[in-house]
């Protein structure tokens, strides 16, 4: 069974955060408060080696946090295990992440429908509410593999994958990093624009200085955490 999200929560709030190596013990990451209303969309930025992938692996449950708490939709996701935490994480929060991770021998169209797989829409409504999010996003294609699109049009497809499960909180790593600034603005605004038209939360990592401009929400993760020898 899917862990349900709590109503009215925000879609992130990290307390107390801390990260640190388990061979060495270095602290990466320490975040006192950081917190993410529902709907909201912000920006953190920082350069290479300062913990924003870490970050992002944290929220998604991925890696576990020396001490501290993430909720993500008023769940405190490190409490959840296994499974539980999985069908969470498929159900509660989408990822876009710099490489796209699309998978090969699968169509534009079967990669949005896996990520369904798992969720609580009736497998009658996966085909529908992929194809729709992909017409929303201009990918004409759906019959085509990841291989055959260009990279803006691969990226729209993670974009489609990363909400097709109406997820209260949206991730996305170094959106712009595979395309030329005129495109990557234009991705992260179409990113923005769906994200709100979906109600869904957006966290933006990145160490391009020109996305500032886009969020009225921008916070320095350096301005956040406290770290000590930082590196990814």
């Amino acid at each position: 069974m899917v862990e349900a999200a709590t109503a009215g929560s925000p879609a992130l709030v990290i307390t107390n955060l801390v990260f640190r190596y388990s061979g060495s013990g270095e602290t990466l990451l320490r975040i006192p408060s950081f917190e993410l209303a529902a709907g909201g969309q912000a920006l953190l930025t920082g350069g290479s080696g300062t913990g924003k992938s870490t970050l992002l692996h944290l929220i998604l449950g991925l890696m576990e946090p020396s001490s501290g708490e993430i909720r993500v939709a008023g769940r405190a996701i490190h409490k959840l295990h296994g499974e539980a935490r999985d069908r969470f994480r498929g159900r509660h929060v989408g990822m876009v992440f710099q490489t796209f991770q699309l998978l090969h021998g699968f169509s534009a169209l079967e990669n949005v429908m896996l990520a369904m797989t798992f969720s609580d829409i009736k497998p009658g409504e996966h085909e529908e509410r992929a194809r729709e999010l992909l017409d929303r996003l201009g990918i004409e294609r759906t019959g085509a593999p990841p291989e055959a699109l260009s990279v803006g049009q691969q990226q729209r497809v993670a974009v489609a994958r990363a909400l097709a499960c109406g997820p209260e909180l949206v991730l996305a790593d170094e959106p712009t990093a595979s395309l030329d600034p005129e495109n990557g603005r234009a991705a992260v605004g179409l990113l923005r624009e769906v994200c709100r038209e979906r109600g869904a939360a957006l966290l933006c990592v990145s160490h391009d200085p020109t996305l500032a401009g886009e969020f009225d929400e921008v916070h320095g993760l350096a301005s956040l955490s406290v770290a000590e020898g930082a590196r990814v």
